[in-house]
């Protein structure tokens, strides 16, 4: 399963089971601007196949009245397939900056077009730091889970942006010993213990 919003949605279930229109709710409240739903229609349709996965299962007695809500709530499965999935989040970012870094080195020949990239990662970086989480509030979070995800997002976002900014400046100074002729050997060659 690809979707980062079947499984956005399968994290809301584990969270507090619920029935689709009220997860489609939540799901705007809780990713905003970070993930969307295209439609009401979408919740529905990832439930579906979160459902044939096997990863959530369908409360007894929720469908009941002159509007059933059949509540959903995750599955053994679906938590154990959940946290494979999150840690598997880890190695795709790893990923993707992997081949930023490659895509970068294509420019060793052009060293100040190199730089200039460097220096519109910082300021990306930097603008990063400027933006802020805000908490728009779910009403039926458990008490303090909201102060609690605001300061993880924000203690790893101040992490996050200072590891990049240092590896800027780092990348930055070899680009210029590269351009200055400095660099010894080949262009990326080093001693094995710098």
């Amino acid at each position: 399963m690809q979707s980062s919003v079947n499984w956005a949605l399968l994290g809301l279930i584990i969270e507090r089971p619920s029935y689709a229109y009220a997860l489609a709710q939540r799901f705007e409240r809780t990713y905003g601007d970070a993930l969307s739903l295209s439609s009401v229609s979408h919740a529905y349709a990832a439930l579906g196949t979160l459902k044939d996965r096997g990863l959530i299962e369908e409360l007894p007695g929720t469908r009941t009245g002159r509007q059933p809500k059949p509540h959903y709530r995750a599955t053994a499965r679906g938590l154990e397939d959940y946290h494979a999935w999150l840690i598997g989040q880890v190695a795709e970012e790893r990923k993707r900056q992997k081949v930023f870094l490659l895509q970068l080195t294509a420019l060793t020949r052009d060293p100040e077009q190199a730089m200039k990239i460097v220096e519109d990662y910082e300021q990306a970086c930097l603008g990063e730091t400027c933006t802020t989480l805000i908490a728009t509030g779910d009403e039926d979070a458990p008490d303090g889970a909201l102060a609690l995800q605001a300061r993880l997002i924000a203690e790893e976002k101040r992490l996050a942006v200072g590891a990049k900014i240092a590896w800027a400046r780092y990348a930055r100074s070899e680009l210029k010993a590269l351009a200055n002729g400095r660099a010894g050997g080949l262009a990326g060659e080093r001693a094995p213990n710098q």
